[in-house]
């Protein structure tokens, strides 16, 4: 066995696994953002309310599995290969949202899944991603700049309006920002494999340990905007890929398979994914969000249970 299939069958498996345990997260941190009080967004006092509430600190635990695992698939397989596999986050997050309301998997959630693994397995046949540099190979400022202004315009979206387009103007910035954590730590694994100590002399685990943090505040913001919680999470989990995709070719020099027939190909199978994301954010919204009540005491605080939550003004 070649060196390039030991290194996709740890990547591979570690990506699909730091998925699942990405879903876990937003499952029980979506549930548990709805016993507190709203937040203005990037509002750090969200996460001071949060900090007290035990399933949160569980979601918190996943994340940290969900990110090592994302850091040891980045150090064997290539963005444009590891990247689509965290769609599968999402249907992972229905199931087990499923699971933390005791309900039994639903039917259409489970075609959806399907629909989702199909049009992946699909992708990633046609596309044979093979990889590039740990190093940036090339100009990294204009991609920076769109991306910047992306993530810049989300938020921008959130502040004026309200409902489904502040839902997923939040989840946008934050795909962004989790889709450029996700190309820098692709930098910081090759790093790693280097020396432990390589990672500090270089500037991209610093940026990642600003973008990061902004990142997951955004996504707990999304979080707790209500029944919108799962067409969200199908935003992230599209964008978060799409970009690392972008970086793992416009900055890392990775490339994958061309051709007229390929690329309709892989065209098909992305539209598949979006298709089964669809079915899974129309059908899912209530198992990841319950419905939401206006509050009725001020003086809840940070413990308020759902029905007493009120807005921050």
């Amino acid at each position: 066995m070649d060196e390039q299939w030991t290194d996709l069958l740890v990547a591979v498996p570690s990506a699909v696994a730091g998925a699942a345990l990405m879903g876990l997260a937003s499952a029980v941190q979506a549930k548990a953002s709805h016993q507190v009080r709203t937040s203005a967004t990037l509002n750090p006092r969200l996460l001071v309310d949060l900090v007290h509430r035990p399933l949160w600190l569980v979601g918190i635990a996943a994340t940290i599995g969900g990110l090592l695992l994302q850091v040891l698939a980045l150090g064997f397989g290539p963005l444009l290969l590891v990247q689509p596999l965290l769609v599968t986050a999402l249907p992972f997050a229905s199931g087990f949202a499923a699971w933390l309301d005791r309900r039994r998997p639903d039917p259409v959630v489970v075609f959806g899944t399907l629909v989702c693994v199909a049009g992946l397995s699909a992708f990633l046949a046609l596309a044979r991603p093979t990889g590039g540099s740990t190093e940036m190979v090339a100009n990294a400022g204009p991609l920076a700049v769109v991306l910047t202004l992306v993530a810049l315009g989300g938020i921008g979206l959130s502040t004026v309006l309200r409902g489904p387009g502040r839902v997923l103007g939040l989840a946008l910035a934050t795909g962004v920002c989790y889709g450029v954590t996700a190309g820098l730590l692709k930098v910081v694994a090759g790093q790693l494999r280097e020396g432990a100590g390589v990672p500090f002399t270089h500037w991209a685990l610093y940026v990642v340990c600003v973008i990061g943090p902004i990142g997951f505040l955004l996504s707990q913001n999304t979080f707790q905007q209500g029944r919108m919680i799962a067409p969200a999470l199908a935003v992230i989990t599209t964008s978060d890929p799409l970009i690392g995709v972008a970086i793992g070719i416009g900055w890392l020099g990775e490339s994958a398979a061309t051709g007229a027939g390929v690329l309709a190909g892989e065209v098909l199978a992305a539209g598949v994914i979006v298709a089964g994301i669809a079915i899974l954010s129309h059908r899912s919204s209530h198992l990841v969000a319950p419905p939401r009540t206006a509050g009725v005491s001020p003086g809840a605080g940070s413990r308020a249970h759902p029905s007493q939550r009120v807005p921050s003004r």
